[in-house]
C-alpha cells in the first residue's frame, strides 16, 4: 500500500472513531443529566414485561421514574408507552397498574398500547396533543435512548421535549448505546 493511501486510511479511520466517540459521550451526558425541568406529561418508554405479568427490572426504574417525577410535581400527567411484548403483556397496561398501585389517580394516566417502537410512541403521543393539551413533553427512559426520542419528537416539530433516565445500568447497555447510535443516524436521514 501507497504512503498517501496508508496515510489516508489512519486518518479516515481516526475521524470515524473520533466521530464515534463523541457522538456516544454526548447521548451519555444527554441522557445522563436530569436538567430539574418541569412539563405537562411524561412519556414513560415501555420495555419487557416478564411473562408472569411483573415489570422487567429496566421498565420497573423507568416507571419508578416516572412515579418520582409526578410525586416531585415535575409533572402533571403520565402517559405510559408500549406495545403487546411477545409475553403476552401490554406493556402499557403493566405501567398503569403499578402507577395506579402506588397512589396516581387514574385520571392522570394515559395508556398507549399501540407504542410498539420509539417512532410509535412519538407519533401517538404527539396525535394526543390536541385532546390533551399539553406544551411540554419530558420522556422517561433509559439515559442511551433519550436523545434519539428527543431528537423523534423534535424532528415531528414538538420542541418542548426534555427527558429524563432512571439511574440504572446494565451491562448490555454498551450494545444499546451503539444501536441507539445506529437509530439516530437511520432516522435523522427518513
Amino acid at each position: 500500500m501507497s504512503k498517501p493511501i496508508l496515510r489516508f486510511t489512519r486518518y479516515s479511520l481516526f475521524l470515524l472513531m473520533l466521530w464515534i466517540f463523541l457522538h456516544l459521550s454526548i447521548t451519555i451526558i444527554d441522557g445522563l443529566w436530569d436538567r430539574q425541568q418541569s412539563s405537562d406529561l411524561a412519556v414513560i418508554m415501555g420495555n419487557k414485561v416478564n411473562e408472569d405479568g411483573s415489570l422487567s427490572p429496566r421498565l420497573a426504574k423507568r416507571v419508578e421514574c416516572g412515579l418520582q417525577l409526578y410525586q416531585q410535581g415535575r409533572v402533571k400527567r403520565l402517559l405510559v408507552s408500549g406495545g403487546l411484548g411477545k409475553e403476552g403483556h401490554y406493556e402499557g397496561e403493566k405501567m398503569r397498574d403499578y402507577l395506579l398501585k402506588n397512589g396516581v389517580p387514574d385520571s392522570l394516566i394515559i395508556v398507549d398500547n399501540q407504542g410498539n417502537n420509539t417512532t410509535l410512541s412519538v407519533v401517538n403521543t404527539l396525535r394526543l396533543q390536541d385532546s390533551l393539551q399539553f406544551k411540554s413533553v419530558m420522556v422517561v427512559s433509559q439515559y442511551f435512548h433519550l436523545t434519539r426520542s428527543k431528537m423523534l419528537f423534535r424532528k415531528k416539530g414538538f420542541k418542548a421535549v426534555s427527558g429524563v433516565s432512571p439511574w440504572y445500568f446494565e451491562w448490555r447497555d454498551v450494545y444499546a448505546l451503539g444501536r441507539e447510535m445506529v437509530g439516530y443516524y437511520r432516522q435523522v436521514v427518513n
